[in-house]
């Protein structure tokens, strides 16, 4: 199995590429299934797959441990031979923030970007979105793949791209899921044994609510939460939104977002759903 080639810089992109399409999927690395599905599905989406493999400084607040986020280069190759990817954008810090991480121009989210995950971790999604825009002024691909499951970020990713005239088409890829439902993330392995048994209660209380959806938002609310109690979980937030994160309408699709934190790691996950009129 012929492995990627590895690029550091934008002059080593561009000889890797040589001008065709680009698909792309951005990563911190620590790859698992997850991300296999999501370099999967970008691969023929461009002539060439491009994987970034890069831990930004910029979205971890001062009380989140950047140093101790996993960090598996050699293990994360193989994930992406596995996937066919072309090329892997390795950069160092100083390649994607020459003036420093602390005196970069950065990117501000705007109103969507203060809550639900913006409200807990308020420095978060203008370190995502900054580091996003600079990756995709490096890279320059015709199209990205983000998954579902951080469906904020996916949201907020789509704005960035369409509102700051990125010309780059923004696709997202179905959540992944363990064999009980847990959403496949690199924090599930810092879950202990019963906090892992815990966590799939998680997305149980997500198909709860998905059940109760013909009976309207409220009713789904509650259906979810009681999933959760059973558990002992108690969300940071649980809420029902339209799928562009505003106010769910009645007799239309919707979003069900929730994010708890079981044991040590914080879980995210998500669903679409349809909301009786």
């Amino acid at each position: 199995m012929t492995g990627p080639i590895i690029a550091r810089t934008r002059a080593e992109l561009l000889a890797a590429h040589g001008g065709s399409s680009v698909s792309f999927v951005p990563t911190m690395g620590a790859l698992h299934d997850g991300h296999l599905q999501l370099l999967e599905h970008a691969r023929p989406l461009g002539e060439t797959l491009v994987a970034s493999i890069f831990v930004n400084p910029t979205q971890f607040a001062p009380d989140e441990d950047f140093d101790a986020y996993p960090r598996t280069f050699d293990a994360d190759l193989d994930v992406c031979a596995r996937a066919g990817v072309d090329v892997v954008f390795a950069p160092s810090v100083p390649t994607m923030y020459p003036a420093g991480p602390g005196d970069s121009i950065s990117v501000d989210p705007g109103p969507l970007g203060t809550v639900l995950e913006g409200s807990a971790r308020p420095t978060h999604f203008r370190g995502v979105l900054t580091v996003v825009a600079k990756l995709f002024g490096l890279v320059r691909p015709d199209v990205a793949v983000f998954g579902e499951k951080d469906y904020q970020q996916l949201t907020l990713i789509r704005h960035l791209s369409r509102e700051l005239a990125l010309g780059v088409d923004i696709v997202g890829c179905p959540t992944v899921r363990e064999p009980d439902g847990l959403a496949m993330s690199s924090r599930n392995r810092y879950l202990s044994e019963d906090d892992r048994k815990r966590a799939a209660y998680v997305s149980a209380a997500l198909r709860a609510g998905v059940s109760a959806g013909p009976r309207g938002a409220e009713s789904v609310l509650v259906a979810a939460a009681a999933v959760l109690e059973t558990a002992g979980i108690n969300p940071d937030y649980l809420v029902v939104t339209d799928p562009d994160l505003g106010p769910a309408r009645p007799g239309a699709e919707a979003r069900l977002l929730v994010a708890a934190r079981v044991g040590t790691p914080r879980l995210l996950d998500n669903t679409s759903l349809t909301l009786g009129a």
